[in-house]
């Protein structure tokens, strides 16, 4: 919030930049306000109507009381400045947002004060505050023009028989915009539904001839800076000198001149009093190395919305969604949107921000790009009437009934509940609710009861504070006068003598203590000299209306109190960045030699290392840091920090960067050890203390207001109305002030080092266009333009969105793609490598909002609260009745997919109905912005995301009936480009949508494949199947008999790991030779194939009836490929064949591997399981892939066990490596009753304990998994209790090892034995957990 610089480089020092006056323009008369013409316009569009055709007309359905007129700026003094040119349009939009309106003698005519502000290009920012009162109109023919006006709508009405809103409401439903539009032109009418009160004859009506008229006019000033107290108090005395009944003791233009010329900003950390026409006003600025200036008060912004709720629009803030503020009065809109803003601190709203968005601007909320917007209500309008085009993402926040609308799962502000209660507590001291309440705030017991900026009546206020006792009011007035006089150099010596004498002579102080010591009091003496201390004491402290006992004015004690409050609201703020952000300077990636080439380059570098980042930080603030440190301002405020080590730091950095500087001095901690408890702001009271000395001292008194050189006769005071002030006193400002010598030198200074910079390398604007673009979109769209608003001005405007979000999805799409592959992609030169499972989730949420944003541009029929869902839903509609249609498959039926397997599994239908009605059968998904992000992470995860929104748009009549002419969607070229960016996102797997929806039921169709030439297809006896999965298993199910397919529904199992198959050896035919089983997942169409390759039955293979087979998903084949566009290539993989080899045909046919082959799988296979856990715990795949899969550590055990083993002879029946294990086991057990085993070491025999008991445990267990089976738990249980390293040895020395391996045999040779032995020590540092499915029914 750049206003430190409009104060200090950028703009000389006053105070004030312009005096303005808005109202009527007698000369032009009654002009009906342009924003009817736009909306004719901006509703013949939508018609695809010629717009030009549509003529403006008079809106004769309302009372002409109601309606609103143009207003003029009538006058502004200077005529401009050169450093801020007035921006009449603006100006004159945002003091009167509602046009002109008009009263009568029966309506309230309470005088209302709101504030607003412009945001100029470069982001820094001009502030206006508004003082609007009535005025009657004295001008014969305005009055004749309301007589008519009024004359003509009772006519319409007779016409129209007595419901007069029907037409203009009827169409509302059609269109966000119309009904908005439609709500706002209803006016105070108590609800659009009912007939409006005229109708019936009742209602605001106007006779000229009965009735007294009166206008709204405005009186505002702008500012550099937000001095909200100040401007509001001078704005009040300035519409007091016009209504009492004495005229002011000096002309008006004397006063306006003084705060346009005389009076300067206070310097920073200093407090200045200047004199407004009846009381003196006190503004203060805060030093250098404390919070940038925020006047609005924060109080309010509390009580309006309650802590809690005004917590979470904060988070919404900081997570840059689209925020709308909605109330009926422009004033506590400005309250909340600057309060927001404020908290942000060290960070600042790169984004769209309106505070007050005037009514011709309302298709701004069309805008597809964060915004901050505050929009006025009327009396009586309902929330639910007001259709807007976005609100996927849109925080919408009902001020005046303390309400908010939040979007759907957004992340939680860390430590929120402490947080609360922490701003709780700041809140209570000053005597406020945390609930929040509608009531008038008062800040302390204390102080009366005067509202902060609650927009009542100012003439009220200010004639209670000049209320009780007349003459001591003066007398205290007349003091401080002399006081102030005397420090600023303008009393005559006469007087300043006689205040020396009064204030300090040594002589009057014995006097006076002889006289209290005898008991004679010097009556006119301690008058005079408490009279003196009064106005001291209310001079030190800015006072108001003086008083006895050196009490601060009522007035100024509720602005000392809202200043507190407000510091030590947001140093709780500050506090909480400054502990989340201590570290954060660690993580600054300084890459770049020099400012041009990081200008330059700025897109393509990486400034901050997220991922060392997020892994620093405490697990229950992962989910907040990982969107916010992907928001612009994030980005803003790292690019800041980059730019300050060639450049003067930005102001709010510099504070901050303080603040954390001085606290690594307090608390030495370790940045590493960071903790998520909660740290109390210690600096409350310190703060508070400096606001309270400013006041107490003041620093600066500006010069009084004098009579200036006017021409006699002019501007005569007339009671009630604002005079024509002289224009020609009011054009230029004095040249012997002090004040403005200081503004010329820093002026000249400004020059010469403007003239420097020219001359530096980087020229400005080359600068200026990098930052820009280096701070991608929405930037340049801060403020959209007030004053021009013609077709061609809202086309380009949209155009600009256009273009960022095109520019968005690339950048988007890029990203996800850079992480999600990791190592491969920084080899390749992309960036840091690593992304974690939250980081990956706040990408996908984060491309779910950008297409809710695009789906949300332009947008003119929606139903629900997501632009795209509604879109899916009509795509349905048609799809679903043009099928009832054509029973017959047209081209428009949807595509299949090929079988995955090539045998086995049918075809799966894929379409973007068949998706959305998976997602519509979720009933853990509740709304429309739900299932929307449930559609895209489906799609994602299918790779179809591009090709189903290329579908859906391929439907362009729908398109058009949705869409307005400029939205993204009906821009041919980017529409192709932007789906283009999302076709790249199927060189990458997602697993988005499985791992999300972990609760949800789904669908699996599993099919047993049978190797038919080796064995019968079918089995008499009874078989079973268990799936397993990463979040579960899908429990025993009986396959039904001669049946090779079937489906089941169960909860979902994440990515498929293991499937139990088995049977229970009944009947004749109980013997099957299984190739290998397949399943699907029905709803993301991902596919696991489980090889087994081996028989189930007893006495034959390794006599199983049951075995545990590991899965892996299958790669898409080839030809379905070709219809989705780009991948990677898979991965080189070995031909499909079964892994576990019975010895039998081991024997024959196979080449064996050699044993450096072996050695090699080994190593390679235990390098896998160590690099597994190396990764993020959310990234890690399945180890049972990597103990028991193909090249996994069993088969690579297995291989080395195999190597030299005697393998069966001719007629002999199959031996197995578990039958050399039982005979080991036997061997020990036998030699450990003969009492061999004592000579051997403790350990040793330990050791064969453990062995001899693991391998009867698994010999014993209820499940007869076969003998390659039993190996195969026997490896993974010694793995997981880290024991595989000590069984070696005892096979080793067993003496069956001579009966049943060759001499040549690995497990024979020492050498190879022990580097073994080190291999799998290695394993020894990681956990091991085993699944379930290996395991069940084993008990040690």
């Amino acid at each position: 919030m750049s206003v430190n610089s409009t104060g200090t480089g950028s703009a000389p020092c006053r105070f004030a930049h312009y005096f303005v006056i808005c109202g009527i323009d007698t000369e032009t008369g009654l002009e009906p306000d342009e924003l009817a013409a736009l909306y004719q316009w901006l509703e013949a569009e939508r018609q695809g109507k010629d717009p030009e055709a549509a003529a403006p007309g008079e809106n004769f359905d309302q009372s002409p009381l109601k309606r609103t007129f143009k207003s003029k700026v009538l006058a502004h003094y200077p005529e401009n400045v050169e450093w801020n040119p007035f921006d009449q349009d603006a100006v004159n939009m945002l003091c009167m947002p509602k046009g002109l309106s008009f009263r009568t003698q029966r309506d309230s005519r309470e005088p209302q004060f709101h504030s607003y502000l412009i945001t100029r290009e470069d982001g820094s920012r001009t502030y206006g505050f508004v003082h609007t009162f009535y005025e009657e109109v004295t001008s014969p023919q305005i009055c004749a023009a309301m007589q008519t006006l009024h004359q003509m709508h009772r006519a319409e009405h007779a016409s129209n028989g007595t419901n007069p809103s029907s037409s203009s409401s009827s169409s509302s439903s059609s269109s966000s915009m119309d009904s908005l539009a439609s709500s706002l032109d209803e006016g105070d009418s108590s609800s659009s539904s009912a007939p409006s009160p005229s109708a019936a004859g009742g209602g605001p009506s106007y006779d000229s001839s009965r009735d007294t008229l009166y206008v709204s006019k405005a009186l505002c000033l702008v500012t550099p800076m937000p001095f909200m107290h100040a401007c509001r108090r001078f704005l009040a005395q300035m519409h007091r000198a016009v209504t009492a009944q004495q005229p002011p003791p000096l002309p008006l233009e004397s006063y306006v001149h003084n705060v346009l010329y005389e009076v300067p900003l206070p310097p920073p950390g200093r407090s200045l009093k200047f004199h407004a026409v009846y009381e003196p006003i006190v503004c203060q600025r805060p030093g250098l190395a404390e919070l940038p200036l925020a006047d609005f008060p924060l109080g309010e912004a509390f009580q309006l919305l309650g802590v809690e709720n005004l917590v979470q629009l904060f988070t919404c803030v900081l997570l840059e969604m689209q925020i709308l503020l909605y109330s009926q009065d422009y004033q506590r809109l400005m309250v909340v949107a600057e309060g927001i803003t404020t908290l942000l601190f060290p960070f600042q709203w790169q984004h769209v921000y309106v505070p007050i968005l005037p009514a011709s601007l309302l298709h701004f909320l069309d805008a597809p790009v964060p915004y901050l917007m505050g929009l006025q209500s009327k009396e009586g309008t309902d929330r639910s009437k007001l259709e807007l085009p976005q609100e996927a993402n849109l925080c919408f926040v009902d001020v005046d009934n303390h309400t908010i609308e939040l979007p759907e799962d957004f992340p939680q502000l860390p430590n929120k509940p402490e947080f609360i209660r922490e701003l709780t507590d700041v809140l209570l001291r000053f005597g406020l609710s945390p609930e929040g309440s509608n009531a008038p705030i008062t800040l302390t017991a204390t102080a009366p009861t005067t509202t902060t900026a609650t927009t009542t009546s100012s003439t009220t206020s200010s004639r209670s504070r000049t209320s009780g006792s007349p003459s001591a009011g003066l007398k205290g007035s007349v003091l401080r006068e002399l006081v102030d006089d005397g420090r600023n150099g303008n009393l005559g010596r006469e007087d300043m003598a006689v205040l020396e004498l009064l204030q300090g002579s040594p002589t009057l102080d014995r006097l006076q203590a002889l006289a209290k010591r005898t008991g004679v009091t010097v009556d006119r003496l301690e008058a005079i000299r408490r009279g003196v201390r009064d106005g001291q004491a209310d001079g030190e402290t800015g006072g108001g209306g003086g008083g006895a006992g050196g009490k601060r004015s009522a007035e100024d004690e509720q602005e000392l109190r809202s200043g507190q409050l407000n510091v030590q609201l947001r140093e709780v703020f500050a506090g909480r960045f400054a502990t989340m952000f201590a570290d954060y300077e660690a993580f600054v990636i300084q890459s770049a030699p020099d400012l041009e080439s990081w200008l330059t380059n700025r897109e393509q570098m990486h400034n901050f290392d997220k991922a060392s980042f997020l892994s620093d930080q405490p697990e229950p603030y992962l989910p907040f840091l990982s969107h916010f440190i992907e928001t612009q301002m994030f980005a803003t405020f790292i690019d800041n920090k980059i730019m300050s080590q060639w450049e003067e730091k930005e102001p709010m950095l510099r504070v901050f960067d303080g603040r954390i500087e001085k606290a690594r001095l307090f608390n030495v901690r370790a940045p590493s050890l960071r903790s998520s408890t909660y740290q109390r702001c210690t600096i409350l009271e310190e703060s508070a203390q400096a606001i309270e000395q400013r006041l107490m001292k003041i620093d600066h008194t500006a010069i009084h207001p004098h009579l200036l050189d006017m021409k006699i006769g002019q501007g005569k005071y007339q009671q009630g109305f604002f005079p024509k002030l002289q224009a020609d006193v009011l054009a230029s400002g004095p040249t012997n002030n002090k004040w403005s010598n200081r503004t010329a030198t820093s002026q000249r200074r400004q020059d010469r080092h403007r003239h420097h910079n020219e001359h530096l390398g980087l020229d400005n604007d080359l600068k200026e266009k990098y930052m820009q673009e280096a701070r991608s979109l929405g930037k340049n769209l801060r403020q959209p333009k007030l004053s021009d608003l013609s077709p061609a001005v809202i086309a380009q405007t949209n155009w600009k969105f256009v273009e960022g979000l095109l520019k968005e999805c690339r950048l988007k799409t890029k990203r996800m793609l850079v992480e999600k592959m990791g190592r491969e992609a920084v080899e390749l030169g992309h960036g840091e490598a690593n992304i974690t499972g939250l980081e990956e989730n706040t990408l996908i949420a984060s491309l779910c909002d950008l297409l809710e944003r695009i789906w949300s541009h332009g947008l003119q029929v929606k139903q629900g609260k997501s632009a795209l869902w509604s879109h899916l839903l009509h795509y349905q509609a048609r799809e679903e009745k043009q099928s009832l249609l054509t029973d017959s498959p047209g081209s428009n039926s949807p595509e299949r997919r090929k079988s995955d397997a090539g045998l086995g599994l049918s075809t799966l239908r894929v379409s973007v109905i068949q998706d959305m009605r998976h997602i519509q059968s979720m009933s853990e998904i509740k709304t429309d912005v739900g299932r929307a992000r449930a559609w895209i992470r489906l799609s994602l995860e299918k790779k179809l995301l591009s090709q189903h929104l290329k579908q859906l748009l391929s439907n362009q009549a729908l398109t058009k009936k949705l869409y307005k002419r400029y939205a993204f969607l009906r821009c041919e070229e980017e529409k192709e480009q932007f789906l283009f960016h999302l076709l790249s996102l199927n060189a990458v797997d997602y697993f988005c949508f499985t791992n999300v929806f972990t609760t949800i039921m789904i669908p699996y169709r599993a099919v047993i494949i049978p190797i038919k030439k080796l064995s019968n297809a079918m089995t008499t006896s009874n078989p079973w199947v268990c799936v397993a999965g990463e979040l579960g298993d899908s429990g025993v199910m009986q396959i039904p008999k001669n049946v090779l397919e079937m489906t089941f529904d169960c909860q979902n199992l994440g990515k498929l790991t293991t499937v139990q198959l088995g049977h229970d050896n009944s009947g004749l035919l109980a013997k099957w030779l299984v190739d290998c089983v397949m399943v699907r997942n029905e709803i993301t169409g991902h596919t696991y194939k489980f090889p087994c390759g081996r028989w189930l039955g007893k006495g034959v293979d390794d006599g199983s009836l049951e075995r545990v087979l590991i899965g892996e998903l299958q790669v898409p084949t080839s030809d379905e490929e070709a219809g989705r566009g780009s991948r990677t290539p898979p991965m080189q993989r070995s031909p499909s064949q079964p892994r576990r080899i019975s010895i039998t045909s081991l024997s024959g046919r196979a080449s064996k591997p050699t044993s450096a082959q072996i050695q090699e799988g080994i190593g390679e296979s235990v390098n896998n399981i160590i690099k597994h856990f190396h990764k993020p715990e959310k990234e890690r795949g399945s180890l049972t892939l990597l103990l028991c899969g193909e090249n996994g550590l069993v088969g690579s055990l297995e291989q080395f066990f195999h190597h030299g083993f005697k393998t069966a002879r001719l007629f002999q029946k199959s031996i197995f490596i578990w039958d050399f294990v039982e005979k080991a086991v036997e061997y020990m057990e036998s030699a450990d009753q003969m009492g061999d085993m004592q000579e051997t070491a403790e350990p040793l025999g330990l050791t064969c304990e453990t062995f001899c008991r693991y391998a009867n445990a698994i010999n014993n267990s209820p499940r007869s998994i076969g003998k390659d089976g039993k190996f195969q738990l026997l490896v993974c249980l010694g793995a997981r209790d880290r024991l595989l390293p000590e069984w070696l040895p005892l096979l080793v020395e067993c003496p069956v090892i001579t009966r049943m391996y060759e001499e040549t045999a690995m497990l024979r040779d020492r050498t190879t034995v022990n580097a073994l032995i080190g291999v799998l020590q290695t394993l020894h540092d990681f956990a091991i957990t085993l699944e379930t499915s290996l395991v069940k029914g084993f008990d040690l």
